[in-house]
């Protein structure tokens, strides 16, 4: 077509100079009828060409939209600019062509059966129904998470070390949410976990078993970029991490265990929290974080409370020091400062992840017979490793040593003592977890040994000068232990797994645990040990985070 036209508009040209005629010359005042008659087919080939010109423009439009890249599918990401649905072609252009053309379909992977879509957010349910079986050879009364600290000794003094005990429950049954955005540029992500291991309700175990709905974990994440910003309640980021410093669940190491007090030599807190983190490079990442403090003299989750002056005891006591109360009566002077640096390097194609972080803290008293206030500073730090050696196997040392870091060792050590003349005094205290992971086809295979160590620190008592307080004096209590061991080995066995359906899976976990006070009367167990034995049947959601 493009020849016929530059034929015909050849031609006439060259008729009009064989006639001394311009193309584009002003008409003379007397016509010539043939000129007028090639005037005027010159000016039907003129607009046939510009015709031509805007099809081809229209057409070349078309092309370039449908070679550039393909949007992110639907069900994948909740972006912020409309994605035109799979299925619906584009309007037929009208170009003056026999050929019609159409945009593209875009792919779309199937999303998620349980995810939910609002505007540019993507909502995942997330969770799982526990039935769990728990049998211990000594009867700490303590549901199905296990009170390290206080596990009885075998002696006649209670009788709970002689005796067993045996419990179901679905306490540890979780449900939970995320919510993912992409706004701005910025990769929002809100997230919300929760249990039924709340405040033991009063009827417990007799008629309804009531048991009370608890926060787990409840926060914020916003990246853009290489930074990284977080509030709300989430795991401390002095949990050990399994890559990066990263709040999600699967990022970090709370072991196996269907122990829901987990395993002894384990670093943890789930506390609110603000936290900024950098992603130097796809290896490195650098995080700082500030998080709730307690002034913790111990007594909660089965560790061994702290003995105060007697003369302080009342002032002191749930009031400026939390002695297992878990109230909001003691003061904090700052919050808990936490610094981390994470290494992620990839050694024959295996992950290797080690992690050196620290922890600073605060106390303060004031001793209101002598109208004095004490300061002192305390923390810890640690270093924490979770190597792959070979494919799907990992080797995992976690190690803590801190003075006034007891906290976070599940509280199993008092953060501090309180000494005659009512100043606050860091108790050393010290922990350490390794072991292994495995994973063969559906099979996850797990082994852990961990402890903690607690130090003594004791002073005299003005208000009685035969008597001693602190940690670990002279015929303290059995309660204030030196160490506290565990070890531990089990399996997960997934029977089997449907991103329709979700997954169906046994959990088998044994548990060997004792404990060793600094003080033993004569007479009295050197030490205590129990065996710990956990079944679990679980069926996990189905369903999977979109992807940016």
């Amino acid at each position: 077509m493009k020849r016929r036209v530059l034929v015909t508009v050849g031609g006439v040209l060259l008729l009009l100079g064989a006639l001394g005629v311009p193309a584009r010359a002003q008409e003379p005042a007397a016509t010539n009828p043939e000129i007028e008659r090639l005037k005027a087919q010159l000016a039907a080939q003129q607009e046939q060409i510009d015709q031509l010109r805007r099809t081809l423009e229209d057409e070349k439009k078309v092309l370039d939209r449908a070679s550039q890249p393909k949007p992110p599918s639907l069900g994948q990401v909740a972006s912020t600019t409309p994605i035109l649905p799979a299925g619906d072609a584009a309007p037929v252009l009208n170009t003056g062509m026999a050929a019609a053309v159409a945009l593209p379909q875009l792919d779309t992977d199937p999303a998620s059966p349980l995810q939910i879509h609002i505007g540019t957010a993507t909502i995942t349910p997330l969770g799982f129904m526990d039935f769990t079986s728990v049998f211990r050879s000594a009867d700490e009364g303590s549901g199905i998470g296990s009170s390290f600290g206080s596990t009885p000794y075998n002696n006649a003094s209670t009788g709970l070390g002689k005796l067993s005990e045996e419990r179901f429950s679905a306490q540890n049954s979780r449900i939970g949410a995320r919510i993912d955005a992409l706004i701005h540029g910025t990769k929002v992500l809100a997230y919300w976990e929760s249990d039924f291991l709340g405040t033991q309700s009063t009827n417990a175990g007799v008629s309804s078993n009531s048991n009370s709905f608890r926060m787990r974990l409840y926060f914020v994440d916003l990246r853009k970029g290489q930074w990284e910003i977080l509030g709300g309640q989430s795991w401390s980021m002095m949990t050990p991490g399994r890559v990066g410093i990263s709040p999600l669940p699967s990022d970090i190491f709370y072991s196996q265990n269907m122990d829901t007090n987990y395993q002894v030599g384990l670093t943890w807190t789930r506390a609110p929290q603000f936290r900024a983190v950098y992603h130097a490079s796809d290896s490195v990442t650098l995080g700082f974080a500030l998080e709730t403090a307690e002034q913790y003299g111990g007594g909660s989750s089965g560790g061994g409370a702290v003995v105060l002056p007697s003369l302080l005891a009342t002032p002191y006591t749930n009031t400026q020091i939390d002695l297992g109360a878990a109230t909001f009566t003691p003061p904090n002077l700052i919050p808990d400062v936490q610094a981390k640096i994470a290494f992620d390097p990839k050694v024959n194609g295996n992950l290797f992840h080690i992690e050196f972080g620290g922890v600073l803290s605060a106390f303060k008293t004031y001793n209101p017979l002598t109208s004095t206030t004490f300061t002192k500073q305390g923390g810890g730090g640690e270093a924490n490793f979770n190597l792959e050696l070979v494919k799907n196997f990992h080797l995992i040392v976690n190690t803590f040593l801190s003075d006034g870091g007891g906290r976070y060792l599940f509280g199993q050590a008092p953060d501090l003592i309180v000494e005659g003349n009512g100043a606050p005094s860091p108790l050393h205290a010290s922990s350490a977890i390794g072991g292994f992971e495995y994973t063969t086809h559906n099979t996850l295979l797990f082994a852990y040994y961990g402890g903690d160590y607690i130090g003594k620190d004791v002073s005299e008592d003005p208000g009685n000068k035969d008597a001693f307080i602190g940690y670990g004096y002279p015929k303290s209590a059995n309660s204030q232990n030196r160490t506290i061991q565990e070890a531990t080995f089990g399996f997960n066995q997934t029977f089997w797994k449907n991103p329709n359906y979700g997954a169906l899976s046994f959990i088998f976990q044994y548990s060997y645990l004792f404990r060793n006070p600094w003080y033993v009367a004569a007479g009295s167990p050197r030490d205590t040990h129990n065996n710990l034995l956990f079944l679990d049947l679980r069926y996990t959601l189905p369903g999977q985070a979109p992807h940016y």
